[in-house]
Parts: structure tokens; sequence; C-alpha cells
């Protein structure tokens, strides 16, 4: 088994070429109906497989990756904030390309694209199913057909999310450099020249707390202890991502030529999601609270986002992401209250390393 590149920064996967990803638990929206951007309610935790070799199952081992907890029909989103430089990232769920809906690809294509860029693609909801809008990631099980990789291949083998990174070459990377210092230091002169008192302005409000925050996290007491010698290998509770209810966002197209990325890839990662009572049992800890009512979050007078960029040029939408089903065709309708938000809850958005985390055969 080899490095990947890839570290844990506290829950940040941090990927060669400074890409950051923050896995963000969430409000999952209605199946019906396209929505603002729901908010978020606190990090994954996120931990190494290598560092549970004695619990995991051996498939998980033999991928490698990083392992977070999440519950049936839990919501997330990806958080690229942190990215400081250009890269295309990869985003895969079951291997399906959650941007093209093609089959996973070691390298970069533009026809589609199966790529986002960053750091100008701030985050991402879900697959990229429609014109400025994408499904929300949810949680399912495999075994069912309700993930995108079930409804895109007819099968379900993978599971979990895939993530790889491709810088710029070095030339181009070299000239966005002396650009970029160039900027800063005009920036510079122009806020020298202006009035006292410095210069700043609002956080973007990418992180709303749930109602009354969330209980912390408790102290890992170590890992489970190992199975008895000859006792069978566990099969993994394996989980994957389907699709919830439809959001405002877009997909930004790569205004770069292509030939401005490596052709190989600098790093990547297989993040495998965990059942919470699988969780416990492989890691020792407890996992997170179940999410938060989404009625009495919007009761609570909490604040949703709307995010709309003039200047970006949106990806269409694939046929293949477009005619992927939500996840309550499989699990029957959605019995948790909704209440929309109010006009005023919508704000309006225009954002130390571990051990290396080892990858594996996938």
């Amino acid at each position: 088994m080899t490095g990947s590149g890839v570290r844990i920064d506290g829950n940040t996967l941090r990927l060669p070429g400074g890409v950051a990803v923050r896995f963000v638990r969430t409000l999952r929206l209605p199946e019906t109906g396209t929505h603002p951007l729901p908010p978020g309610l606190g990090e994954f935790p996120v931990r190494r497989v290598a560092d549970y070799a004695d619990t995991v199952p051996d498939e998980w081992r033999a991928r490698g990756g990083v392992m977070l907890p999440v519950y049936l029909r839990e919501a997330m989103w990806l958080s690229f904030s942190g990215t400081r430089e250009p890269a295309a990232l990869q985003v895969g769920v079951g291997k399906v390309c959650a941007v093209s809906g093609r089959p996973w690809s070691d390298r970069l294509a533009r026809d589609p694209q199966n790529y986002v860029v960053l750091p100008r693609q701030p985050w991402l909801d879900g697959i990229n199913s429609g014109k400025g809008t994408v499904r929300q990631f949810v949680a399912v099980p495999l075994g069912l057909g309700a993930t995108v990789e079930g409804q895109v291949t007819g099968e379900e083998v993978w599971g979990g999310v895939q993530l790889q990174s491709f810088p710029l070459k070095e030339p181009v990377l070299v000239e966005w450099r002396r650009r970029e210092r160039e900027r800063e230091e005009a920036r510079r002169r122009t806020l020298s020249a202006g009035p006292a008192g410095g210069y700043g302005g609002p956080a973007m409000p990418m992180m709303a707390s749930a109602p009354g925050g969330a209980p912390p996290m408790p102290a890992a007491p170590g890992a489970a202890p190992p199975p008895a010698a000859g006792a069978a290998p566990r099969r993994a509770a394996a989980m994957g991502l389907g699709v919830g209810g439809s959001m405002r966002q877009e997909v930004y197209q790569d205004e770069r030529p292509l030939t401005d990325w490596s052709e190989e890839a600098a790093g990547r990662v297989f993040v495998h999601l965990v059942t919470p009572p699988e969780w416990r049992r492989i890691t020792g800890e407890a996992p997170p609270p179940s999410p938060v009512d989404r009625a009495a979050y919007t009761r609570a007078g909490l604040p949703w986002y709307d995010y709309y960029d003039a200047d970006a040029e949106d990806l269409a939408p694939t046929g293949t992401l477009e005619a992927v089903k939500p996840v309550g065709d499989w699990l029957g309708d959605d019995l948790d209250p909704w209440q929309p938000p109010s006009a005023g809850q919508v704000t309006p958005l225009k954002g130390a390393p571990g051990k290396p985390v080892e990858d594996g055969e996938w």
C-alpha cells in the first residue's frame, strides 16, 4: 500500500497542491421543489483507516483512505474553503463522477467536464443534475439500488466518496503566482493610501450552528478490541450517496484550457461512509448526534443561503445525472416535517498536517 499524498488536518482533508476538503453536516431538503442552500451544522469527524487496521473490514483496509460516520438519509456537502492555489478536483460517488455522470477516470476530461475548479468552486452540495441546480448528497446503504452508483452503473460495488486532485503544470503555476503577487502588492498600495482603520468585511456565513450548538465529540477512548483469533472477518455495513432535494447551485465551467492542468493526479483518497454503530465499534468513539430537525431549525429563524455568480459559466447537466431518482423512491416518503424559510432567513452569498493517508486498490 502506498502513500496518497493526503493528510488529515483536524477534520480537513489536505490533498497535494493545497486542496482542502471538509465534509459538512446539513439539513436534508424535501425531494420536491428547488430550495436555497441549506446551512452547515458542523463537520463530520474524519479518521484514517490505517489507524484502525484491526477493526475495519478487510476491503476498507485494502482500499486505504479515511472514514466518517453518517446516519441513514443524512445529508452532507463538501466545502473547499482553505484551498489557495488553482486545482482541478474530481469528486466521485461510488466511482461515478458527480459532475459528468461518467465512470471514474484517472484523467481530466472536458467534454463533458469531469472535475470542479478550485478555489473557484467554493463548495459542492450534490450531483450536477440541472441547469444552475444540484441534487443533494444523501447517505443510503448499498444493496437497495438507491445510490447514484447503483442507478448509473446497475450495481453497487464501491460506495463512499472518491477525491482526486490535479495541480496546474509548473510553468502555468509559476505565472499564476507572479500575477497574484502583483495583485497583492497593488491591493496593499491602495489600502495604504486609504483612510485609517484598516479594512475588512463580514465573514462568509458558510457554517451556521445548530440550535443550541451541537454537543462536542467526546475524546476517543481508543479503538475497539481486535476480533478473536479465528473469527470470521466482518463485512462492512457499507454506505453510499444517493440524491435528495434540488437546490440552486452552479457547477462552474473551467475557463482554462485543459492543457494547463497536469496530466497526472497529485493525490487521491477513498472516503468510506460508516454507519454510527460501525463507527463506535471500529473507533471506540461515540458518533455525532443525529441531525437537527429541519422545522426546528427554520422556526428558530436561523439562516439559509442563496449563492449566485453572474460572472461564471454554469456547466450543462448530463442526461445520466438528470435521470437519477431521489432516495425516497426506495425508502419511502420523507416524514420529517418541512417548514420553508421566510424571505428574511435566506442570506445572499457571493469561502497542522497529520500522518499521511494511505492509498490502496480501488
